[in-house]
């Protein structure tokens, strides 16, 4: 008796979570890493950037890809398809699908809290129109802040970039609250978040890394999946 109610609390606390990734209207991937499963949200707000990552998922593109570049307190990155198969010490970071993809910047809307997905890009100086590249895509971890630390960021990055951006009082307390990289805010486009997993994003943020910020010992995606959700 005691088991049939164990299996029965288990399949409705399953179905429980399979409802949860449907009714956020949200499309649900999951990176299988070495070092664990991070699940991600992607943004119904960047359609474009969402439907490119459901493709990159669905034809295996990000499946064996190395984190290739890892600065601690700051971020992880991905998405080199060159990195599938890389030399130990080879240098990383240029390659893709040959691609890119227009902006999609929602700041305040979207912003570069800890856990954010976004795009990575090239330079403004050979992409003024900050367009993101095909695959490669990085998760915020960011810094701690306390409310005179962050006031003291914004309006330094205000004065050293001429970005004076608007920024609302409750992202400030998600700032506050949960830490994030607000010098990207309103520079690349945010388009997703991790729901499940940020120890493992952790796990990877402070791993050894090289002279290049790559990883000593190589972390990789083992494979990625949808697990379900609308558009």
């Amino acid at each position: 008796m005691k088991r049939y109610f164990l299996l029965t609390l288990s399949l409705l606390i399953a179905l429980s979570l399979a409802a949860k990734v449907q009714d956020d209207g949200r499309t649900h991937v999951v990176l299988h890493t070495t070092k664990g499963d991070i699940t991600l949200a992607l943004y119904n707000e960047t359609p474009l950037h969402r439907d490119n990552f459901i493709r990159l998922v669905q034809t295996h593109f990000l499946d064996s890809l190395l984190f290739h570049r890892v600065i601690k307190d700051f971020m992880i990155q991905s998405g080199d398809p060159t990195s599938r198969h890389a030399q130990p010490g080879q240098h990383l970071g240029a390659g893709g699908p040959n691609y890119t993809i227009p902006a999609e910047i929602k700041f305040p809307q979207l912003y570069h809290k800890r856990g954010a997905l976004a795009a990575a890009r090239t330079a403004d100086q050979v992409n003024p129109e900050r367009r993101s590249s095909g695959s490669q895509f990085y998760i915020v971890w960011g810094h701690d802040y306390s409310t005179e630390e962050l006031e003291a960021t914004l309006k330094s990055i205000a004065e050293d970039t001429g970005r004076q951006l608007d920024y609302p009082e409750e992202v400030k307390k998600d700032y506050y609250k949960h830490g994030g990289t607000p010098s990207l805010d309103g520079a690349y486009t945010v388009f997703g978040e991790v729901v499940d997993g940020l120890n493992v994003v952790d796990k990877i943020q402070c791993v050894q890394t090289d002279y290049a910020d790559r990883p000593i010992d190589d972390v990789r995606i083992l494979s990625a999946e949808i697990l379900g959700g609308g558009k």
